[in-house]
């Protein structure tokens, strides 16, 4: 069985970069936007389409509640994009030791028992990040920043919630919680991954 560790984490919160970086300290092959390619080449869909349609999530509503035809499509194919999307990602994870990020990967692969690990920072923190690495000609107040932030955990709140027993960003449900508020994400990596090795030795 391959080493999986799945990064889920708040927008903004700096759980790409943690990613990234463990991923080039473990070894571990680093899988993000490979996976929306895969699930665009397989539906011959636009791939910035697909971005913002599973960044709209899935209500956990059920869809005969004050919903039009048109809301219940539109959830359907949602539904089945994200159903694709979990295929992908184990088919991913069934090739090499690999760290994914987002994308509902702890779900997708919970009986594979991946290393589980969920970001979170404050407010303030989470704004001054995607400033920091917005493109120049985006141009946006904190709070529309944080409106965006918002919205989009509230996607992937009620997207993870409606998948799994577990609730979006609840302890119980990761094996570590990381708040990146005034840290140096490259100072934790070391310990980490450190930790994660260890992790995988125990499993095995």
């Amino acid at each position: 069985m391959k080493k999986i560790v799945t990064v889920s984490r708040e927008f903004g919160s700096g759980g790409r970069e943690i990613g990234k970086r463990l991923a080039d300290a473990l070894g571990f092959n680093y899988v993000d936007s490979e996976i929306i390619q895969a699930v665009a080449e397989q539906t011959k869909l636009d791939e910035n389409y697909l971005r913002d349609k599973l960044e709209q999530g899935i209500s956990n509503y059920p869809v005969t509640f004050g919903r039009t035809l048109s809301q219940v499509k539109s959830i359907s194919n949602s539904a089945m994009l994200i159903a694709k999307q979990h295929k992908i990602i184990r088919d991913i994870a069934a090739k090499s030791d690999c760290v994914i990020v987002g994308r509902g990967a702890d779900v997708a692969l919970a009986d594979l028992k991946p290393y589980k690990i969920f970001v979170y920072a404050d407010m303030q923190s989470k704004i001054a990040r995607i400033r920091s690495r917005a493109q120049t000609d985006e141009i946006l107040t904190d709070k529309e920043i944080e409106r965006k932030i918002k919205r989009i955990d509230g996607a992937r709140r009620s997207t993870h919630d409606l998948y799994s027993p577990r609730v979006w960003g609840d302890k119980a449900g990761y094996n570590i919680c990381i708040n990146t508020t005034d840290i140096d994400v490259k100072s934790i990596i070391k310990p980490l991954s450190e930790i994660i090795v260890e992790y995988f030795k125990q499993e095995r």
